[in-house]
């Protein structure tokens, strides 16, 4: 979508405001901000709503709003004494004034105070409705609610959501709105609802996600649990359902792109086929995943997750697959992340993308410190709770790590990387000299979508440590089925990313137990 007035551009597709043609640098905050009045210009917009869309309902300073409108009067020639294009509304409010042409020239109306608008960059939008009370209890009333609003909480701390505050959704509270007609209400994409009942000291909450487009169930789950202690026992469903949903919701979300792909790919859309690549973990893929989220970035230079998914791309293309293990394309690597952060330096998601990318170039300690940040940030984060034992497993600080792996996937069981999670859990047991435990996790993995060589190359030798002869010779068959230029100097090429000398020689040792060939 392009609006045009007078000498400007803002173009929603491209995330940027342009004059005579020329873009102009300013923060992605401002932006947003003056697609929210340009897009409402016909009313006022309160003070509430911008809180809203543009901090996500995070609570921040008059102060805060005050610069940012300032910055966007500054960009467009304006100020606040003439207010030729932004009109204050005496502590109500602001209203966008000057003449607009535009690509629809009608402009979008609220259909509730607060209700969220679309994002500039389409990012999806997703409203948790009151969870349903059904049992007779009233104390299950404020259980519920609070179980409602600390999911909202929760999963307006995933930057690429669009989740719709707290105050909007409660004014559904008791009611059963049609999915549909909430989809163009609030402008959202999916629905969350569910309900919460028990007797006794039992409990029973079943929560379900919702296409508001086709009102489809993409996910549900139940959850049963004792009552003995209520919030605990808030804090751990809380954890639990926000942690689930947000791969649900991006798993759907690469679907659409790629049942629905369109014939000119914008940026938003190369960013989801090319995460969707991403995740079908094969060589092919992964290179096609590297172009797309390469043109993302070029198409949208402050797209800050094309940025940060190319680096992680390239970071698993060296790991698994073609990608050399360069010194110069880690750099770029770690500069594209730092872009990233430049562009949004809240987001959890580039703090542990940032550490993939230090964990490959063995700064394990610097890698710990993002993830750590991502965790602070959004503490039902499973990748991040990954990443942190990954750089706790190379430092050999083996027991902190498996407890970071085990909670990563205690927080997203349906996670697209879970086999990921139990196969670096895998090699921290075996540097652990654990080779028992180690069998089990890579069984776990084996069992998981994608799952990659990697684990059958750690369970061949885990097994050779064991002294397993029979089922190593039968791993070793299956692994090179899986990847034919396995050996020893192709573990060493492809473990670049270990520093200490006794975790290479372990490995290596198991492999040449099992007589895996040199070269």
């Amino acid at each position: 979508m392009r609006y045009r007035f007078d000498d400007f551009i803002l173009d929603t597709d491209r995330f940027e405001l342009s004059r005579d043609g020329q873009p102009l640098r300013c923060e992605p905050q401002v932006i947003e901000l003056l697609v929210l009045l340009v897009k409402n210009r016909e009313r006022m917009v309160g003070k509430d709503e911008i809180n809203e869309v543009v901090w996500k309902g995070r609570i921040v300073s008059e102060a805060a709003l005050s610069s940012r409108i300032k910055m966007a009067r500054q960009l467009l020639g304006d100020d606040g004494r003439r207010q030729i294009y932004i009109r204050t509304i005496h502590r109500k409010g602001f209203r966008f004034v000057g003449t607009v042409q535009s690509d629809d020239p009608a402009p979008a109306v609220s259909a509730s105070p607060g209700a969220v608008a679309p994002d500039a960059l389409h990012k999806p939008a997703v409203v948790v409705l009151p969870l349903i009370n059904l049992s007779r209890e009233s104390d299950h009333e404020y259980f519920a609610d609070g179980v409602t609003s600390d999911i909202i909480a929760q999963l307006s701390k995933h930057r690429w959501l669009n989740v719709v505050a707290r105050n909007t959704a409660f004014g559904f509270k008791g009611q059963a709105p049609d999915p549909l007609e909430l989809g163009r209400m609030l402008a959202v994409d999916y629905v969350v609802e569910g309900s919460i009942q028990g007797t006794g000291n039992q409990v029973r909450i079943a929560v379900h996600l919702v296409d508001a487009a086709t009102r489809l169930t993409k996910w549900t789950e139940r959850y049963d649990r004792e009552r003995s202690e209520i919030f605990a026992l808030q804090d751990e469903i809380t954890e639990t359902i926000a942690a689930r949903l947000e791969p649900e919701i991006g798993f759907a979300e690469r679907h659409k792109v790629r049942v629905s792909r369109p014939a000119t790919l914008q940026a938003w859309d190369c960013f989801h086929l090319g995460c969707y690549h991403l995740f079908r973990f094969t060589g092919r893929d992964n290179q096609e995943a590297q172009r797309l989220l390469r043109q993302s970035l070029i198409q949208d230079p402050m797209f800050g997750e094309a940025h940060a998914w190319w680096a992680y791309a390239v970071v698993l293309g060296m790991v698994y697959w073609d990608t050399p293990a360069d010194r110069e394309l880690l750099d770029e690597a770690l500069a594209a992340c730092d872009r990233a952060l430049e562009i949004d330096h809240q987001n959890a998601t580039f703090h542990m993308l940032r550490g993939r990318v230090l964990l490959a170039r063995r700064e394990y300690r610097r890698a710990l410190a993002e993830n750590r940040i991502a965790i602070d940030l959004n503490p039902t984060f499973a990748a991040a709770y990954c990443g942190m034992g990954d750089s706790l497993a190379y430092e050999c600080r083996y027991e902190e790590a498996m407890a970071q792996f085990e909670r990563s996937i205690a927080l997203s069981p349906n996670d697209p990387q879970l086999w990921a999670f139990y196969t670096y859990g895998a090699l921290a047991l075996i540097f652990k000299g654990d080779y028992e435990r180690s069998l089990e996790w890579t069984e776990q993995a084996s069992n998981l979508p994608n799952c990659q060589y990697w684990t059958a190359a750690h369970r061949l030798v885990a097994l050779a440590h064991l002294g397993r002869r029979e089922q190593a010779s039968e791993e070793k068959e299956r692994l090179l089925a899986m990847q034919p230029a396995f050996s020893c100097a192709f573990a060493i090429e492809k473990l670049f990313y270990l520093h200490e000398p006794s975790q290479i020689t372990c490995y290596l040792a198991g492999l040449r137990r099992a007589k895996v060939p040199e070269g």
